[in-house]
């Protein structure tokens, strides 16, 4: 089957939607799929005002419109609704084709936070974007439910998986030569330090020992300036990022607003225990089927919580996270496809009924 791709989030962006993206094209290639991918590197970009480091294509209509026809392509999934998004899913709209599409980041969030914009009003702009997908994926049971109450149609379950061997598991915090001279314990952030992170949260925190970033963002030199005594490491490649999440003692995940949360699993893969808010992300990567959380602590209070987390047993923690596998989440994505030109699932039974275990597919159909 041949699937167009098309995202606003790319390489050499670092996130988690990128990170998704990259494993899930890898996979389907490996099932047989031919894969192309419509990213900004192929048009005139401009910097995504308060991101450095993130652009985005300028008026991309006729290009997109040139690759979408050429491409001749069995599925359309839409990933992101950027600059993109908006002029595949018109293109799409105007040629009668079938596409998916997914609900990755809380945008409305971020605008809210950043901007001050209403939550109603970006929801409402969120909804018609979405609005003509024949399958909105979604990679939690709390955001289909709020996506839901927003009046979201079609919506279907999604996961997400870890790289198991990039981050191997380490039975005791293993030595890494830029941390070895710190006091720990060791507590790690990884991700964009940025509004939507919550990250002075985790940087407030009273904690005993050091406090340890990963990542760079709009926050970065402000907070850097607040806070002298925290080691920040910056943008690191994956490689040596496994070896930062094997040597912390704990890893602390302060958003209340991510839609998964892929730093938790790979913190886990190798042992590291986590602390959350129980909030959407963590508490699908962390509670099992009985809603017990393994692997780490999800506390309203991230102090006590990133504490506790500290005795959590480490082999714990890597045996949640290899329950998500990449080619599981790829397998899924596959079902939730629709052919471009009849609408029609590429290859599902329609049950109607949502069972969000990280082992299990289903889809919700709009009735």
């Amino acid at each position: 089957m041949k699937i167009v791709l098309v995202t606003d989030a790319w390489q050499p962006q670092v996130n988690g939607v990128v990170t998704a993206l990259l494993e899930l094209v890898l996979e389907m290639k490996k099932s047989g799929h031919e894969v192309d991918v419509i990213h900004p590197g192929l048009f005139s970009t401009w910097p995504c005002p308060g991101y450095a480091g993130i652009e985005i294509a300028i008026r991309p209509r006729k290009k997109i419109a040139h690759l979408l026809h050429a491409c001749k392509a069995d599925a359309i999934h839409i990933a992101t609704e950027g600059p993109l998004g908006w002029a595949a899913r018109g293109y799409c709209v105007k040629h009668g084709l079938a596409f998916t599409t997914a609900f990755h980041t809380k945008f409305p969030e971020i605008l809210n936070v950043a901007l001050k914009i209403p939550l109603s009003w970006g929801y409402t702009l969120f909804r018609y974007f979405h609005k003509p997908s024949s399958g909105v994926m979604v990679p939690t049971l709390g955001v289909l439910n709020m996506l839901q109450k927003r009046g979201f149609k079609n919506l279907c379950k999604w996961t997400h998986g870890v790289d198991t061997e990039l981050f191997c598991y380490h039975p005791l915090t293993s030595g890494y030569a830029p941390l070895e001279h710190l006091q720990r314990p060791l507590s790690l952030f990884v991700g964009r330090v940025s509004y939507e992170k919550n990250i002075e949260a985790f940087l407030k925190l009273k904690m005993p020992g050091t406090k340890v970033v990963c990542g760079v963002g709009p926050l970065e030199l402000s907070l850097k300036k607040q806070y002298p005594n925290v080691m920040w490491l910056g943008l690191m490649a994956r490689d040596e990022l496994a070896k930062v999440y094997a040597s912390a003692d704990v890893f602390v995940f302060p958003s209340k607003s991510e839609t998964f949360g892929l730093v938790l699993l790979e913190a886990m893969a190798c042992g590291t225990p986590v602390a959350a808010y129980p909030v959407d992300g963590p508490l699908e990567v962390l509670c099992d089927a009985e809603g017990t959380p393994l692997g780490g602590v999800l506390d309203e209070d991230l102090l006590s919580g990133s504490k506790k987390a500290l005795v959590v047993p480490r082999i714990e923690a890597r045996q949640r996270a290899v329950q998500f596998s990449w080619e599981n989440a790829a397998k899924i994505f596959e079902n939730n496809l629709v052919f471009a030109q009849t609408g029609r699932l590429t290859n599902l039974n329609r049950t109607g009924k949502v069972n969000f275990d990280a082992t299990n597919s289903a889809r919700v159909f709009k009735t």
